[in-house]
């Protein structure tokens, strides 16, 4: 029998370095032994749902560090954050506009509420991921469907790709609606470093980061910042009484504070350590023959407003390998550990936290694999899709929570080609929907899952067992 504490602690042992989140990357920072200060609401100690005290400064540093009206700690992460921004930001059974490649907590958020929802498209780009939304979308859509209460994007993607956020808010704000900002892998922003400016301060009205993703602070942790009066401040604290748990932790708490602190009296230092890292890191892995590492000159200015060169997104695209075999590579014979395997790429995040020595073994590691596969190099693998085809507009037969609310029936994948779906299937990481319930389920998107079960990738939302994929259904 296997235990978790366990397992972790003979992982903590291990080799193995994170090129993954948290940010904090398994460091160990001055912060004293967790249980004791595992504590409840008592005096002296402020509540998170009612803050006055302590928790109040707390919050009001954190809102002045980005630049924001009111800041909310989230200890159930930007999840959270998300689902009370879109409930406070558009009435039940209203309309909202998303970018398609938003997190699965966008489209819980509109199930929840009952939205009728619109989607931007992003653009896909020459490597396969997909690109930016731009204001132009953003002005088209809205001015097709009047009725659109609010606008959510996700800025940067999961591979960094940054949208013109200041040029989107000022069209949201022409139709007077709020623009929500999905900025989870973006909580290292605006602070130098050559990084992007954070949403906060370019215009959006809500915007939801992930402290945890990017930034030395525990999992689980982020921020809900709310820039101007467009989303009500009461309404927001209603929503996130619902989702919130009502006994937050105060070890995330005093971590986030931590984190925070950190990076407002050091953050020249920190971020300016952490450019001379990676510009050293891709100024030696420029002469990668078949593997390739993504770099800005690689984006036409279609597709993308700017970019987070934090993300080190290496292809595989002209070697005889998947993104997963080059992951299970890096992990099991170099013991380094990437973030996400995609079908034609590998990710790898990397943090304030990371060290000369952590870049150092993933240049020599992929220098290495490079040199085999260029070696040994066969036929590319064939019928391989990128990872951006894997999200294309499917025909709608119904909203999600009409999907959600009919009679579910499951089938065999193979035989659900024309069907409706009653399932969210996303490739996870990163929890971006290739289907949502309501849609019709193509015979590409079925030829797509099979192509990412195939990869070794891990799909949710289809059953597998006994060499069946099955999928839930809306009942004929």
């Amino acid at each position: 029998m296997e235990y978790l504490d366990d397992k972790l602690n003979s992982y903590r042992e291990a080799d193995i370095y994170p090129f993954h989140m948290p940010g904090h990357k398994r460091k160990t920072l001055p912060f004293p032994n967790p249980f004791s200060i595992d504590i409840t609401e008592i005096d002296g100690f402020d509540n998170l749902h009612h803050a006055t005290g302590i928790l109040k400064q707390a919050q009001e540093r954190a809102a002045s560090l980005y630049g924001a009206r009111h800041t909310f700690y989230l200890v159930n992460g930007s999840t959270c954050g998300i689902l009370a921004a879109i409930c406070a930001a558009v009435p039940k059974r209203g309309k909202i506009l998303i970018a398609r490649n938003s997190h699965s907590c966008v489209y819980h958020a509109c199930c929840l509420n009952e939205l009728s929802v619109e989607y931007l498209y992003p653009v896909l780009t020459r490597h396969g991921i997909l690109g930016q939304v731009t204001p132009q979308q953003v002005e088209k859509a809205l001015s097709e469907s009047p009725d659109i209460a609010a606008v959510v994007v996700t800025s940067p993607t999961y591979e960094g790709i940054v949208s013109d956020i200041t040029g989107i808010a000022k069209i949201t704000h022409m139709h007077r609606i709020p623009l929500i900002v999905d900025e989870a892998h973006g909580a290292h922003f605006g602070f130098g470093g050559g990084f992007p400016e954070n949403a906060t301060k370019l215009g959006a009205d809500a915007v939801v980061m992930s402290l945890h993703k990017t930034l030395p602070s525990f999992t689980q942790t982020a921020l809900l910042h709310l820039c101007s009066d467009r989303i009500s401040l009461k309404k927001i604290q209603k929503y996130l009484d619902i989702f919130e748990t009502s006994s937050p932790s105060y070890l995330f708490m005093a971590g986030m504070e931590s984190c925070i602190r950190t990076v407002e009296q050091e953050k020249k230092r920190l971020f300016l350590n952490f450019r001379m890292r990676l510009e050293e890191f891709y100024l030696d892995c420029m002469d990668l023959r078949v593997l390739h590492l993504l770099r800005r000159e690689d984006l036409a200015p279609a597709e993308y407003f700017d970019w987070d060169d934090s993300k080190l997104v290496i292809f595989t695209t002209n070697a005889s390998c998947s993104g997963r075999t080059l992951y299970d590579l890096l992990l099991h014979r170099y013991r380094l550990q990437p973030e996400m395997a995609g079908t034609d790429y590998c990710l790898a995040m990397t943090s304030i936290a990371d060290t000369t020595d952590g870049f150092s073994r993933l240049c020599t590691a992929l220098h290495e694999i490079d040199a085999y596969l260029g070696s040994n190099a066969g036929s590319l693998i064939p019928n391989r899709i990128n990872t951006g085809q894997l999200y294309k507009k499917n025909p709608r037969n119904m909203q999600m929570f009409e999907a959600e609310s009919a009679d579910i029936t499951e089938v065999s994948l193979n035989q659900a080609a024309g069907l409706t779906s009653a399932a969210a299937v996303r490739l996870y990481p990163p929890g971006v929907p290739m289907i949502v319930p309501g849609e019709v389920i193509t015979a590409e998107l079925i030829l797509a899952i099979q192509s990412c079960l195939q990869a070794g990738l891990t799909i949710q939302g289809c059953t597998t067992g006994d060499c069946t994929v099955k999928i839930e259904v809306v009942a004929m």
